[in-house]
């Protein structure tokens, strides 16, 4: 009974070693900020959707390194990558189509740009790629560096998540001054465009996730990049103390086999 005592008060002791190690990813979100990002077929708009999604993503890889690019026709670093949430969220929060020149869509700028930014990053222990690229966008790619683009990324191990927001039946894009009409004074109706999101999914072997009016597949979009395996950041050796308590059981079922089978005389009176 004693040792059974002892052994549930969890006795430590003796020193030891063990090997903690810290994993992570690099993860690069490429944000289109054209103008049809103002349409409010997702409310309240397109955008201000993705801004609300982007918080969530954010806080889900909290351990993993995070930047972020917008792009329109032309792409821009917003945010290096960076352990810093609060950063990350500040710069999420001031996401509007006035930061990029509009002049149509073009997955080739950020794809070679996130490439770039993340070749640029090189392991200190282990060789292992565990790099993520996120594209975000609803509209139809006019760039013509998008294939190649997508074949170095391919050829790197890098993985590509695709995210198409709108729908099918899309809406009219606000302006300040009513709605945004064409060159023939027609008011200019925006619509989801997945198939080049699809097909660059495709092509880099990656996954297409969808935000419209009937589906948000953002906690699809977390589990999958969770699902890939992080890389080794930091490997360190801490000391320990490992709970001794199974000695004190061992001694405590031997102690009573051998009450067990130990025969005893009894005097009868």
């Amino acid at each position: 009974m004693a040792l059974i005592i002892i052994a549930l008060l969890g006795p430590s002791f003796g020193a030891t070693t063990k090997e903690v190690k810290s994993e992570g990813k690099d993860i690069f979100i490429a944000v289109d900020l054209s103008q049809s990002m103002n349409a409010f077929d997702i409310q309240p708009t397109r955008l201000e959707k993705v801004k609300y999604e982007l918080k969530k993503i954010v806080e889900a890889f909290s351990s993993d390194r995070i930047g972020l690019i917008i792009f329109s026709n032309e792409a821009f670093v917003q945010c290096p990558l960076t352990y810093d949430q609060s950063a990350l969220n500040l710069f999420i929060s001031t996401l509007n189509t006035s930061l990029v020149p509009n002049a149509g869509t073009d997955f080739g700028s950020p794809l070679n740009m996130a490439f770039d930014k993340l070749d640029q990053t090189e392991s200190l222990v282990t060789q292992q790629k565990a790099q993520i690229i996120l594209m975000i966008s609803d509209g139809e790619d006019f760039g013509d560096e998008t294939t190649e683009a997508a074949q170095k990324i391919q050829k790197a191990g890098i993985q590509l998540f695709a995210l198409g927001v709108g729908t099918e039946t899309g809406s009219k894009i606000r302006q300040s001054r009513g709605f945004k009409k064409d060159r023939q004074g027609q008011e200019v109706v925006t619509k989801l465009n997945s198939k080049s999101l699809r097909k660059l999914a495709v092509d880099t072997g990656g996954k297409y996730f969808e935000i419209n009016s009937e589906q948000n597949d953002v906690n699809r979009l977390i589990r999958a990049i969770n699902e890939v395996e992080g890389e080794v950041r930091d490997a360190r050796m801490i000391d320990a103390s490992a709970n001794k308590f199974y000695f004190f059981v061992a001694g405590a079922i031997f102690l009573t086999l051998i009450d067990a089978l130990t025969k005893r005389k009894t005097l009868r009176v």
